[in-house]
């Protein structure tokens, strides 16, 4: 009995260590349908399983990351954006390396995923 709750706090243990360091400022831009580049800043925050934080977009309007999850370095969360009244969902979700994060942004009117990379912001 002892074994077993010894290895189960050794893997608790052990998959915290190994939780994305997400916390902290980044940035990525994306090309828009009209060729222009939009750069994109999210502003992220782990508390154990949890990812809070914030979207900026183009128009340099927050957002708040709603349903945040994080599982080892893999993160998804929802933005939630208000067009004239007409809600829209944009889910992500992602891979967390030292330096960026690669994100993967799907819309309900966008017919394919679309790739970010994201860098820490200086």
């Amino acid at each position: 009995m002892r074994l077993g709750a010894l290895t189960a706090g050794l893997l608790l243990i052990a998959g915290l260590a190994v939780a994305a360091d997400v916390d902290g400022k980044w940035t990525g831009s994306i090309q828009a349908p009209d060729g222009n580049q939009m750069t994109l800043g999210f502003t992220f925050k782990a508390d154990g399983a949890v990812l809070t934080g914030t979207h900026t977009g183009p128009d340099g309007r927050e957002l708040a990351i709603k349903d945040g999850k994080i599982d080892g370095s893999n993160i998804t969360f929802v933005i939630v954006v208000d067009f004239g009244g007409n809600e829209m969902k944009i889910d992500y979700k992602g891979v967390v390396a030292p330096e960026e994060i690669k994100l993967t942004m799907n819309m309900e009117m966008m017919p394919q995923p679309m790739e970010i990379v994201l860098k820490r912001a200086q």
